[in-house]
Parts: structure tokens; C-alpha cells; sequence
């Protein structure tokens, strides 16, 4: 596959040239394609030759990324074929990248598979703050089963007042004067009444 950039100012007679291969894979019952090379070509001549790695999907899929690149900041998916050769002296970035090699429909990328790691940070991230709260519960959880019943506090209460009732010695009187120092005070001697003072 061949990107060719024609008269555009510096760049008269770039060709950007991507080495695909598919293969099938018994594992996945499907093939695969994989960028296997690319190549910078300026008058017909190459200038330098990237060994990729790491790009690949299914035939049937397109192959997506956010960064291609040679530099070590973008994770470097390109790589210097070898040391003596002018590789080294290019620095090739491609940003939102996406390709497909075969089985295009309509002229259209067909689903594509993303270079994004299934552990990227925010995923990290995710799964420790996860990891956190499953602790936090299951050490509430374990103080619950563990919590000791309150009801052997309260066992020794304090009995209810009691009053005791007065046995009837007169029952034509209802009331007896008491004596006490300076004021007069009356005794209810009924049944159904409890001690009133006046």
C-alpha cells in the first residue's frame, strides 16, 4: 500500500510505502493482517525502512492508533530496520492513524481494532479504587457478623417501683389521720388506691 504525495512543496516525489502480510491463525479460526514494513522512498530511491511491530487485526477489521511512531514517547511501533542504515537519521510519526489492508467494503474502514492496552492507566485506576472499596466493605461486613448482641447490658435493671397495698383493718373508714409535725395528712384505705399525702 502506497501513499504517493506527488508535487507538494519539499515533498516532490515522498512515497510512503506499507508492507502488509496476512496469515491465518488456526487459534482464532481467521485471518490476520499485520503491517510487516514501511518505507520512505523520495525519487524512487529508499531512504529508509521501519520494521513495525505490534500492528495487526483481523482481515476483516481495520487497525486504529492514536500515535505510529518512531520516537520512544509514542511507544515507538516502528523501529529501525537497522543501525548502519539512514533510518536512524528519520523520525516518522503518523497521528490518528488507521489501515486496512484487505476486504474493504465501499471504500469505507470496516470496524477497527484499537493499539490501546487493555491495562491502560485510567483502567488501572479503576480496578485499585474497585479493590479499595471492595476492602472497605468486606472489613464493614466482617465488623457486622462479629458485633456483639447489647441485651446483656441491660440485664440487671432496676425492679419497677412497687407499692404495696394496705390491708384493710377498717373498712368503714376510708380515711385515717396521720400524725405528723406540723401539718395533717390523710391515709386512703381503700383497695385501689395508693398512698396520697395532702
Amino acid at each position: 500500500l502506497s501513499l504517493k504525495f506527488g508535487d507538494i512543496g519539499n515533498l516532490k516525489g515522498l512515497v510512503i510505502r506499507f508492507l502488509l502480510t496476512t496469515s491465518y491463525y488456526q487459534l482464532s479460526v481467521q485471518n490476520w493482517f499485520s503491517l510487516h514494513r514501511l518505507q520512505l522512498l523520495y525519487n524512487h530511491s529508499i531512504q529508509a525502512t521501519f520494521n513495525a511491530t505490534r500492528i495487526y487485526a483481523p482481515s476483516s477489521y481495520s487497525y486504529h492508533c492514536e500515535h505510529v511512531s518512531s520516537l520512544q514517547r509514542y511507544d515507538a511501533l516502528l523501529i529501525p530496520s537497522s543501525a548502519n542504515d539512514l533510518s536512524k537519521l528519520w523520525e516518522v510519526t503518523f497521528i490518528d492513524f488507521q489501515i486496512q489492508g484487505f476486504n474493504i467494503q465501499e471504500g469505507h474502514f470496516a470496524y477497527a481494532k484499537d493499539c490501546a492496552s487493555f491495562f491502560s492507566p485510567a483502567i488501572l485506576m479503576g480496578m485499585v479504587m474497585s479493590l479499595i472499596l471492595l476492602l472497605v466493605l468486606a472489613y464493614a461486613l466482617h465488623m457486622l457478623i462479629h458485633l456483639k448482641s447489647l441485651d446483656r447490658h441491660y440485664e440487671c435493671k432496676a425492679s419497677p417501683a412497687y407499692f404495696a397495698q394496705m390491708k384493710d383493718n377498717d373498712m368503714g373508714d376510708e380515711k385515717e389521720p396521720l400524725r405528723s409535725s406540723g401539718s395533717e395528712s390523710y391515709e386512703l384505705r381503700n383497695q385501689q388506691f395508693y398512698k396520697i399525702y395532702i
